[in-house]
């Protein structure tokens, strides 16, 4: 199950945040390579649904990420370094999806649990303070605009700078119901 981010891996190029993503990874709870990237349904395209969903959901955000980042017209204004936090940033902003041990519905403040999360393991990774509060500041503004919720007193933060801007938009494109993204063994189809 921890490998299912080889290929998404590959695309952050320095060895430092490389290694640290791979730390980050383990963190992540068994439950969510098996859980759907929406418990309704009702929020994400059909390859993110059903088992292994939130895994292709996740992909896919991350792919959109590297292919814009790549691309001279928007990945100009990110420095080698935030492109590879931000891509980081995208594999685990869901990573909390449905709690840190597994609840039947998603947890409407899951962005700040996994950005929690992130600063309470610092420890198990070599990043600085600063990268630290970098991820946990993206990750915690991931739903953009969606921050309240009529069953929550819980207001997560909008997104205020690029960076969590980007991040956003990127797993906002990956939920459109429009996208249809083909997958072989849960790798995206090229």
């Amino acid at each position: 199950m921890k490998d299912n981010f080889n290929k998404e891996l590959t695309y952050i190029k320095n060895p430092k945040y490389r290694e640290n993503a791979k730390r980050l990874i383990e963190l992540l709870p068994d439950y969510f390579y098996e859980v759907a990237a929406s418990s309704t349904g009702k929020y994400h395209p059909a390859f993110a649904l059903g088992e292994g969903g939130l895994v292709r959901h996740t992909k896919v955000a991350v792919k959109i990420a590297h292919e814009l980042l790549n691309n001279d017209s928007i990945g100009y204004s990110f420095t080698n370094d935030e492109k590879d936090l931000m891509i980081i940033a995208l594999i685990m902003h869901d990573g909390l999806k449905h709690g840190k041990v597994k609840e039947k519905y998603v947890k409407f403040d899951h962005p700040i649990l996994m950005a929690n999360y992130i600063k309470e393991n610092k420890d198990k990774t070599t990043l600085s303070e600063n990268e630290i509060n970098f991820l946990s500041d993206i990750i915690s503004s991931h739903m953009g605009q969606w921050n309240t919720n009529p069953y929550s007193d819980v207001v997560l933060p909008v997104p205020h700078n690029k960076y969590q801007r980007f991040v956003h938009m990127c797993d906002y494109l990956a939920s459109r119901k429009f996208i249809d993204v083909k997958f072989n063994n849960n790798e995206i189809e090229e």
